[in-house]
């Protein structure tokens, strides 16, 4: 699936992204079962916040760690998270 690099991105309402104390990450929750994150992944979901946009998580990213380059990984990730519905395009 491929992302429109304008629209922004939302968490779904059926999963939860939460800190997981026992773990010591970030995993996402729902009804069957739950999915645990390295730190970069989670950075990228906090900012599906249905404001953000590819381009502008890309450029939030870039900037937090000083680096650039992010598209295509965060792009990556992103579509896989569209497909296993932990996020979903927002209207504008």
């Amino acid at each position: 699936m491929t992302l429109d690099p304008d629209t922004p991105l939302a968490f779904s309402p059926l999963h939860r992204l939460q800190w997981e104390e026992t773990q010591q990450r970030h995993v996402i929750l729902y009804p069957e079962g739950l999915v645990e994150l390295n730190a970069s992944s989670a950075e990228i979901l906090k900012l599906c916040d249905g404001q953000h946009t590819l381009k502008s998580i890309v450029a939030e990213l870039e900037q937090k760690f000083q680096t650039t380059g992010l598209t295509k990984d965060i792009q990556e990730f992103l579509e896989i998270a569209l497909e296993n519905g932990w996020i979903q395009p927002q209207d504008h």
